[in-house]
């Protein structure tokens, strides 16, 4: 399969949804999994693309939904859960999040605040932690901490095709020549996101592909590669807007010594278009400086 970056299909039980943060194709996944019936979505994107999420579901005929699984409590991947709950008013919907995110979706103030976004307080949550199983009417998920980008991270795994949907807690690889480090939000902590790159790598007998939030499933020679260069591309890249921001402290600067060295050749955010890389290495800067890396 190489590098699945379309919407639908891609195993017995799992489906893509393109939730296209900030309204551009290709940007954010959603992924479904279903088994005899009973559905989970894990992520929900951004609030206003909540209605053009649930008409996706409904055209591939996986609404209404029983369960949502958030894999980190930040705002692009919970936002719209308020308005994807009011489409199926009357359902009995299970929401479910790492034990640490709890604290973060009962009082979203502080990274309200960080990210400059707006995220309504999410309560009633299931709370899950490593080794924890969900059961879909048989088909069994297994969860997994992979902590670093933040401290609530987790993964889903899917031992039956070796898969694993891990968020937004790797990387950011929107394709072979797009890819930016999880620098995101005030809880990023290196050794723990160094860590989570260890995990995955023993956990390479066990898995054939990975579900990334940005963007789509790696499998075959393209995982192998993808997990391989993960730690010589988080530094390469994290260094890189350390020195330049030194060089010169302005995001527009940085944001074009990026597009120029790290991602030369991608199409998804080429030279004529710098507007979604800037909002990223923004980002990047801020959990940079949050971290202590940049003072």
């Amino acid at each position: 399969m190489g590098h699945f970056n379309k919407e639908g299909k891609f195993n017995e039980n799992s489906y893509l949804i393109d939730a296209e943060f900030m309204k551009l194709k290709g940007t954010l996944s959603l992924y479904l999994l279903e088994n005899d019936g009973m559905r989970m979505l894990i992520d929900v994107g951004e609030m206003l693309a909540a209605r053009k999420i649930v008409k996706k579901l409904k055209a591939l005929e996986l609404f209404p939904i029983h369960k949502i699984l958030l894999t980190h409590a930040h705002w692009d991947h919970i936002q719209a859960l308020p308005r994807i709950l009011k489409q199926m008013e009357g359902e009995d919907v299970e929401i479910l999040a790492h034990e640490n995110a709890l604290g973060i979706l009962k009082d979203p103030e502080e990274m309200n605040k960080f990210f400059e976004y707006t995220v309504e307080p999410i309560e009633n949550v299931t709370s899950l932690k490593k080794n924890d199983t969900i059961d879909l009417n048989g088909f069994e998920l297994s969860i997994y901490e992979l902590f670093g980008h933040t401290q609530d991270s987790i993964g889903v795994y899917d031992k039956v095709h070796k898969n694993i949907i891990v968020g937004d807690a790797i990387m950011d690889h929107f394709d072979n020549e797009t890819y930016f480090p999880v620098l995101f939000g005030p809880h990023f902590d290196e050794q723990s996101l160094l860590n989570s790159f260890d995990k995955l790598q023993g956990m390479k007998d066990q898995l054939e592909s990975i579900s990334l939030a940005h963007f789509g499933v790696y499998s075959g020679d393209d995982f192998q590669s993808f997990l391989d260069g993960l730690k010589a591309k988080y530094f390469n890249v994290k260094d890189s807007i350390i020195k330049w921001y030194n060089e010169n402290p302005n995001a527009d600067y940085v944001t074009e010594k990026y597009q120029e060295h790290i991602i030369p050749n991608s199409k998804i955010f080429p030279k004529e278009n710098l507007g979604g890389i800037h909002w990223l290495i923004v980002q990047n800067i801020k959990a940079l400086k949050a971290a202590g890396f940049i003072k």
